[in-house]
C-alpha cells in the first residue's frame, strides 16, 4: 500500500527597502565640492553634509542616504556626474 503525504508550507520573504547610498574618500574633491553636493543631490542639512564629509575622509566612506532603491538611484548617478565616487549597496 502506498500513501502520499501533501504538505502545505508557507514561505514568508521579508522585502528590505533598506538600501544605503555610500560615498567613497578620493583624492581629488574638496571638502566644499563634496559638502555642496550632499546638500544640493541627498538633501542634507549643512551640518549633516560636514559630518558625512569628515567621516568619509577619515573612515575611507560613509553611508549618506538610506531608502529604497528607486529614490537612491537618481541621486547615487547624480553623486557620479558630479565626479563623486558613490555607490548603492543592500
Amino acid at each position: 500500500m502506498h500513501t502520499e503525504t501533501h504538505e502545505k508550507v508557507e514561505v514568508s520573504v521579508k522585502h528590505t527597502e533598506d538600501w544605503s547610498l555610500v560615498v567613497y574618500n578620493d583624492d581629488h574633491n574638496t571638502f566644499d565640492h563634496v559638502i555642496e553636493k550632499l546638500i544640493s543631490i541627498c538633501e542634507h542639512t549643512v551640518l549633516q553634509a560636514e559630518q558625512c564629509a569628515m567621516i568619509i575622509h577619515f573612515k575611507g566612506k560613509c553611508t549618506v542616504k538610506s531608502g529604497t532603491y528607486e529614490n537612491l538611484e537618481p541621486m547615487c548617478t547624480s553623486l557620479l556626474a558630479s565626479d563623486i565616487t558613490a555607490e548603492i549597496e543592500p
